[in-house]
């Protein structure tokens, strides 16, 4: 008797969405194939197997991205890559050559199109030309110059997603200094903590904003910073809420206004300063939600690279597009949102809340400015989704090419809702990186099909692996992500970290020379990537591990919950206590209260048929809300060590999370579970 052939997991499930053949032969991924056929001599039968060369012959593959996008040089490299006797940390690349990344961005000026468009709760939609940019940007640099700014000083800002942000990065990045942003709603300790370490020269400054229809105002604040910051010589304010503002008084001279500045004079065209590949482009900084955030240094060779790689080849941004993703100053997604401009798209900014004074706000954005590449968090989709949005049966988002998310996992469910609601031929990327790389590890292929819950591939150029308890790569099965070989776009080094302590704390411990990323994966038998969250936040069920998204997958599908978060306790004698904390929809709650059976039981019941029993919480709380970080994390782990007994102070930060007071609730929980269960 035959043997019952069970499915394989590629065999389960057909494609949400197909590239068809003119898609395909248009793409930036089929030119960079028929470039390395016709200049290289190179032929590969699909999309593997330029992953496959793309990390085993890291030196050919990075020359040939050089090549392909005919990046700016002024000074030759030596060598592509020089890597140390062991690990990935000292990894130089294109040594001896020289380049700016603004110039690549510039470069691709024209008077065809905008440069940037620009929407704020409190503004129409407006544009901003190239030559306009141009002037803008070379009026700061002299302005940067002329104070004393020079190659590898830091300049800073705590600005919303508006013009003047662009403009300033590009005109600090143009005089080959380093910068670092926040936006507004980070707290003022926060900043601090971010930017005193790094010992900024320049700081530009907001008087306020406006986010649900409320107007924040920051002066006083933001005076508090500068008086923190003794290294600031000169403070940009910025007017936005009042527009005829004029800047605090401050001792020495330091405050002035953008109108001024932007009437300096350059004494020549905008010029672009040449540094060392390996020099640092910007700082950016961890969550801080544990501890002082971690001040993660980025090239500005390995980001041009990176960059270009990814917005060109991964989502296929091309010349005339329009680049939308909706996010803060904060977020490393504006870093990588402005890079856009590098492959010859217009900018498209929103400044403001995302769901104010209705859910469609974006979207309408999105039809408005003609998007072609919308981008938001995964939470904002679903929240979209669980709101009942729906434009099928219209004519919005005509022009919309592809749907990114990115932030935390998409589940199933997002999936379905993008082709079912909002576009049936839209292509939908899902992307997962990090502030680490200022990139994606896994993202989309012009190439390849889109599953339901699924990343398409691992990118080029990333030799990304799962790994066992035994650190043997796996598939089909739930692993740690790795990465085994460097990156371009990896730190230089953490600002202020001898030695790379901390760089080598963060992502070098538990593998040597390997970087584990602190995600838990899957990657398929089609060689798609599942990502089931943070690894340190892993569910541990009789030595079962399992994924938190699978849990927010099957909670929030239920009409009834409207948010949920979940944590896995360490008991003594090896025993293991998971709670469930749901928010429920119309259920107005201000302490966490244990669900009644006849409420609990659906929740239970659709882990127990979508998943296992072991996905079946101890115990199921109502709760008021979710904590959140600012960039719109779930924050599981300080949850899970305020449960466990730790110090709130010592392990969560207030001025990272988007609503701190949520953590009330789960303090005053500790101390009831204290006294029920003998936690380590």
């Amino acid at each position: 008797m035959a043997s019952e052939h069970i499915p394989t997991h590629a065999e389960r499930k057909e494609p949400l969405w197909k590239p068809d053949r003119r898609f395909i032969e248009s793409s930036q991924m089929k030119r960079y194939l028929d470039w390395l056929f016709v200049k290289k001599g190179l032929y590969f039968r699909d999309y593997h197997d330029l992953w496959d060369w793309s990390t085993t012959d890291l030196e050919d593959f990075w020359l040939s991205i050089w090549q392909f996008f005919n990046v700016i040089c002024h000074d030759d490299y030596q060598e592509v890559i020089e890597k140390p006797a062991s690990g990935q940390i000292g990894t130089r690349w294109f040594t001896g050559a020289t380049l700016n990344y603004a110039e690549h961005i510039f470069r691709n000026k024209t008077n065809e199109r905008p440069a940037l468009l620009y929407q704020s709760e409190r503004s129409p939609l407006k544009s901003l030309s190239w030559s306009e940019l141009e002037q803008q940007v070379a009026s700061v640099a002299e302005f940067l110059r002329q104070n004393g700014v020079q190659p590898g000083d830091r300049v800073v800002s705590v600005l919303p997603n508006i013009p003047e942000a662009v403009v300033a990065f590009l005109a600090t990045n143009s005089v080959g200094a380093v910068w670092s942003s926040c936006s507004p709603d980070f707290g003022t300790a926060s900043i601090i903590d971010r930017f005193r370490p790094i010992e900024p020269k320049v700081l530009f400054a907001i008087d306020g904003y406006v986010y649900g229809g409320k107007e924040i105002d920051k002066t006083d604040a933001l005076s508090d910073l500068q008086s923190a910051l003794p290294t600031v010589k000169k403070v940009v304010w910025i007017p936005y809420l009042n527009l005829s503002f004029e800047p605090p008084a401050s001792p020495r001279n330091k405050a002035i206004s953008w109108n001024t500045v932007l009437e300096t004079i350059p004494i020549a065209p905008l010029a672009f300063e040449p540094v060392p590949f390996e020099h640092p482009i910007w700082i950016l900084f961890s969550s801080g939600t544990t501890g002082k955030p971690k001040a993660i240094t980025h090239s500005v060779g390995g980001c041009l690279l990176e960059h270009l790689k990814a917005l060109s080849l991964h989502q296929d941004v091309q010349p005339g597009d329009r680049y939308f993703w909706y996010s803060t100053t904060g977020w490393m997604m504006w870093n990588y949102s402005v890079a856009s401009l590098l492959a010859g798209a217009t900018l498209v900014l929103y400044d403001g809340s995302a769901v104010s004074p209705d859910m469609d706000v974006l979207w309408n954005l999105a039809e408005r400015a003609k998007v072609n590449h919308f981008g938001a968090g995964a939470a904002y989709l679903l929240a979209c989704m669980r709101a009942g949005l729906s434009f099928t049966g219209h004519s919005k988002l005509a022009h919309l090419k592809t749907i990114g998310s990115t932030g935390s996992p998409l589940p199933p469910e997002g999936f379905r809702w993008v082709y079912e609601s909002v576009k049936k031929n839209v292509w939908l990327v899902s992307l997962s990186g990090g502030t680490d790389v200022c990139s994606g590890f896994v993202g989309g292929c012009p190439l390849l099909p889109v599953y339901e819950g699924e990343i398409q591939c691992r990118m080029l150029g990333c030799k990304l692996e799962s790994f066992d308890e035994n650190a043997l790569p796996v598939r089909n099965e739930l692993g740690e992500m790795v990465i085994l070989e460097p990156m371009p776009s990896m730190p230089v080094y953490f600002w202020n970290d001898p030695d790379h302590q901390r760089y080598k704390a963060s992502y070098f411990e538990q593998y040597e020379g390997i970087w584990r990323h602190g995600d838990w994966i899957k990657i398929t038998d089609r060689k798609t990537v599942i990502i089931y969250g943070r690894s340190d936040a892993t569910l541990n069920r009789d030595g079962v591990r399992i994924g938190t998204s699978e849990i927010y997958s099957a909670v929030e599908s239920l009409p009834q919950v409207a948010d949920s978060l979940v944590v896995c306790l360490e008991l003594h004698g090896g025993r293991y206590f998971m709670p469930l904390f749901v928010v429920l929809k119309d259920a107005p709650n201000r302490q966490a209260t244990e669900l009644d059976e006849a409420t609990a039981q659906p929740i239970r019941q659709a882990l127990r048929t979508q998943y296992s029993p072991r996905h079946v919480p101890d115990i199921i709380y109502q709760v008021p809300e979710i904590p959140y970080t600012i960039s719109g994390k779930k924050v599981e782990m300080p949850v899970k060590k305020i449960l466990m007994g730790a110090s709130p102070e010592r392990v969560a930060n207030p001025d990272t999370l988007r609503n701190p007071s949520a953590l009330d609730t789960y303090i005053q929980l500790a101390d009831t579970l204290k006294s029920d269960l003998l936690v380590k």
